[in-house]
């Protein structure tokens, strides 16, 4: 039996070459239909896209006001880590013994000021200054509480992130417990929710294992809006996911917060971005790959992958 030659495409035909079909197949996604928003925008819970070393999966986000919500219980995930136990009982035995140092000095000056005042007026300055102490702290409580706050679908202390958008909405549905159950709109979610709903907006789109290996390049490959938005969603795993160490590192004033003040100046174009790229020249690009670094290891190890 003889060979067939492969067909070729007619010469009328011109055949495509790479730029054209990558257009086409552009083209083709821009044409798909938009996830509906409607279920999300009412619920206020929010699909969100994570990707790690470990690999990228789907979890949910929402944000309420913190005085609406029960924070993780992180106490068995502390438990399973010896290390964190550790200095736990360590930050703990030296907090104690500050305490009681502050205690006696504090009550030694008190008996010094009550010997030296008029017997009438010994403690009505003290117990004002306690009063006003108790009212500040009162207020700022409020504000506090009223701060809205983010929650992601976590249990224990551990991000749940699944591989698929099915294996996501069978566990939303399945009952499980979870630390975004205690939102008054999960259970109209659990019974709502289909595959096709989870499909996260660009902005809620993170990729953490490209952080260090972008920050290793060197000031000139900087991606800002990636190492902007990475910084986002860290600082919302870390106070949802009670990781201090990851705060702290994030907090204003340290080396990370500068370097995302000046990514962002450096974006927003006018003088503002001439001095932000002035500012990222002299930050470390090894200082800021090793303290990255350390950030996505830190939630990866509190990540509970689920197929």
């Amino acid at each position: 039996m003889a060979r067939q030659s492969p067909q070729r495409p007619d010469a009328d035909e011109p055949e495509l070459d790479e730029s054209t079909a990558s257009a086409a197949a552009d083209e083709a996604e821009d044409d798909r239909p938009a996830a509906d928003r409607a279920l999300w925008d009412e619920l206020r819970i929010d699909p969100v896209e994570i990707a790690l070393p470990a690999g990228t999966g789907f979890t949910l986000r929402a944000y309420r006001p913190a005085r609406e919500l029960t924070p993780t219980d992180v106490a068995e995930r502390d438990e399973d880590d010896p290390f964190l136990a550790r200095r736990q009982v360590v930050e703990a035995e030296d907090e104690d013994q500050e305490v009681v140092i502050l205690d006696e000095e504090f009550a030694a000056l008190s008996e010094d000021e009550d010997e030296e005042r008029p017997a009438g007026r010994r403690r009505g300055a003290a117990e004002a200054a306690e009063e006003k102490a108790e009212a500040d702290e009162d207020e700022d409580e409020d504000t506090a509480g009223d701060e809205e706050v983010p929650a992601f679908l976590s249990y224990r202390g551990r991000l749940l992130l699944f591989k698929t958008p099915e294996s996501l909405v069978s566990f939303v549905r399945s009952g499980a417990p979870n630390d975004l159950s205690q939102l008054d709109s999960w259970t109209e979610l659990s019974e709502r929710v289909e595959p096709a709903d989870i499909a996260p907006l660009d902005e809620d789109t993170y990729e953490l294992d490209l952080v260090v290996e972008n920050l290793r390049g060197g000031h000139d490959t900087w991606d800002p809006t990636l190492l902007i938005e990475a910084g986002e969603v860290a600082r919302d795993l870390a106070y949802a996911l009670r990781l201090p160490a990851v705060l702290d590192m994030l907090s204003a004033g340290s080396s990370l917060d500068d370097l995302d003040e000046a990514l962002r100046a450096s974006v927003n174009g006018g003088i503002g971005a001439f001095l932000g790229r002035r500012r990222l020249k002299k930050i470390g690009a090894q200082t800021a790959s090793l303290g990255w670094r350390t950030i996505v290891g830190k939630i990866s190890a509190v990540v509970d992958w689920r197929d």
